[in-house]
């Protein structure tokens, strides 16, 4: 399974264009289906969520309260075709936009009702190999009125650009350093991947990225 070039040129555009995307039923819906059985299954392993990288890591409740658990070649098979739609991306992405991508990670969410997560950037500018950040939601049948939904601003971290409601299937990519977002809360518990295509910032000393 994998995303079809007219998907990949539209996301490829948009990013050129307005720096962000959001596309409803992007993901091919069995896999959809498959990410979304398997979050629900193994919510329970999930571990709370922190911000900040490394030692700086650290579980902060009124900025984030989801839950994740990070997704791993190997640890099944929709994982593992979830990866391989991410590379597919990744390959499509730098043949149209010679962006760099070296590569991606990801992770489940799980945000109980009333879990949320504060107005927030993925990268500061010059401090992050994160360059593009990926959103995809795996709830059938939600409602509007259950809120959740994501809030992207602009540059100015005031503008609201988008509010993209977490349906199954609904793709949101935007550039790490540029669109603060938040994620509102909700009555329902809902379930989202995301993740990160990062530039390799190695050097003679360190190893970045790590993973």
């Amino acid at each position: 399974m994998l995303l079809s070039e007219s998907i990949i040129d539209q996301i490829a555009e948009a990013i050129a264009d307005q720096g962000y995307i959001v596309i409803e039923q992007a993901i091919p819906s069995e896999l959809a289906e498959q990410l979304r059985l398997e979050a629900q299954h193994r919510a329970s392993q999930f571990k709370p969520a922190g911000v900040g990288r490394g030692s700086a890591h650290q579980r902060i409740e009124k900025v984030r309260s989801d839950d994740i658990q990070w997704i791993e070649s190997g640890a099944s098979e929709a994982q593992n075709a979830w990866l391989a739609l991410m590379d597919n991306l990744q390959q499509g992405l730098n043949r149209r936009l010679f962006m760099g991508l070296f590569s991606y990670e990801s992770h489940f969410a799980h945000y109980r009702p009333g879990a949320f997560y504060e107005k927030h950037l993925d990268a500061f500018r010059g401090q992050s190999n994160r360059v593009l950040s990926t959103v995809t939601y795996l709830n059938a049948d939600w409602e509007p009125g259950w809120g959740g939904q994501l809030n992207i601003y602009g540059r100015d971290g005031e503008t609201l650009l988008n509010t993209v409601s977490p349906k199954l299937g609904t793709l949101v990519i935007f550039l790490s350093e540029d669109f603060p977002h938040e994620v509102a809360a909700a009555t329902h518990e809902r379930f989202s991947i995301a993740g990160w295509f990062r530039i390799n910032n190695s050097n003679t000393t360190r190893v970045d990225p790590p993973r």
